[in-house]
């Protein structure tokens, strides 16, 4: 596996490396790619459960003791040579250029949000932010606990001057058990909340494949705590839904949900609103908020390379590391058009390593079928040589 280069001492950017989640050499070759780094900060996405348990552990003897480590469970991995399943893709913050601290914000189902607002607004605070330097968040929440809508809401309100990124953690195709690492400890139901401060230049990263159809459907029954339609046009959701898509109800499966996604307009812009799966009773499974009474539009995939590699390009400099949180969704549809290969080129070329996501959250809100992503850059002018 390509597990990108060693860290240079004194590396200029985040590093990326990557390897075998089931191998012998996995901690080994995790530390010997992040040899150099002196992380302030690594991000380990890809491993769950009692695994993601002990590969804490034994990272946590072979780095420095105030390295903060954080991560979760995916449902794949993006590393140094593109999209990959199976592996463990760690990404190194070296302390030169980060500082950050962690927080964990507990109980998503009972929502308790004046809670996690004086505990954000009492992190910020205490971090004592340098002025001259750039400051933003990341978010990982556990992508089963249907939560994550709120909880943007909640950190965007809390920290209204704080860019905050990030991606609901996934279980492969499965949806049953998700897992996420903080203050040495592995939970589900929680959020991680990660504040960091850096002298990089940072830039922000969202792509969408998708324009809309001139076709629309009211929701015209939901449940919305379960974020589940049970009509559209007052017609089982699922039969009405086949009929707008042109598709037999049969072939109604997560790839032909990434092709047809249903779409909610806020403002000038349409965002995802994407279908998991069709529930007992006809209905449909969504992986954000949903109400009565709300107009989706159906949307069209477009192309997802081309349109992606150009916002790339577009960035002031070339990137030392795009951190990416994409959605399982995105990747499907690649798949079924047989662009894997052309999107981790893209990926390599532009140093971007993540997690495939089973959502993401960006300008306070929670979306889908998107790639959320931020670039860093040196200040100085040039990208970090190869």
């Amino acid at each position: 596996m390509n597990t990108g280069p060693a860290a240079k001492e004194g590396a200029s950017g985040p590093v990326a490396v990557q390897a075998d989640r089931g191998g012998a050499d996995l901690v080994p070759t995790l530390l010997d790619g992040l040899r150099g780094t002196n992380p302030a900060l690594v991000l380990l996405f890809g491993a769950k459960g009692e695994a993601l348990a002990a590969l804490h552990e034994a990272l946590a003897a072979g780095l420095p003791a105030d390295c903060i480590i954080v991560g979760c469970s995916s449902a794949g991995e993006i590393g140094p040579g593109g999209y990959s399943t199976d592996s463990v893709v760690a990404i190194g913050f070296p302390v030169r250029h980060f500082r950050a601290k962690t927080l964990t914000l507990p109980d998503l189902a009972s929502l308790p949000v004046s809670d996690w607002m004086s505990r954000l607004r009492a992190m910020h605070r205490d971090f004592g932010a340098d002025p001259s330097r750039r400051l933003f968040g990341l978010l990982l929440v556990d992508g089963l606990a249907g939560q994550e809508d709120a909880l943007v809401a909640t950190l965007d309100a809390a920290l209204p001057s704080v860019p905050v990124i990030g991606g609901s953690a996934g279980d492969g195709l499965d949806f049953r058990h998700t897992s996420l690492l903080a203050e040495g400890q592995v939970r589900s139901n929680i959020a991680v909340f990660v504040l960091v401060e850096t002298d990089l230049d940072i830039t922000e990263v969202t792509f969408a494949h998708f324009s809309p159809t001139p076709t629309r459907a009211v929701v015209t029954s939901a449940i919305p705590e379960k974020r589940r339609i049970l009509e559209l046009n007052a017609e089982p959701a699922a039969d009405e839904y086949a009929r707008l898509t042109g598709l037999p109800r049969t072939s109604l499966t997560p790839t032909e949900f990434a092709r047809h996604p249903l779409l909610l307009r806020m403002g000038r812009r349409h965002h995802v609103r994407a279908i998991s799966a069709i529930t007992d009773d006809g209905g449909l499974s969504l992986m954000s908020a949903i109400d009565t009474g709300t107009v989706l539009t159906l949307g069209r995939a477009e192309d997802m390379t081309r349109g992606f590699a150009e916002a790339l390009e577009a960035l002031p400099r070339p990137p030392l590391m795009v951190l990416a949180f994409d959605c399982i969704l995105r990747r499907l549809a690649l798949e079924r058009a047989g662009l894997i290969g052309c999107m981790s080129d893209i990926y390599r070329r532009h140093r971007v390593a993540g997690f495939n996501t089973y959502g993401e959250q960006h300008s306070g809100m929670h979306v889908n079928q998107t790639f959320v992503g931020l670039a860093f850059m040196d200040p100085g002018g040039a990208g970090d040589a190869a």
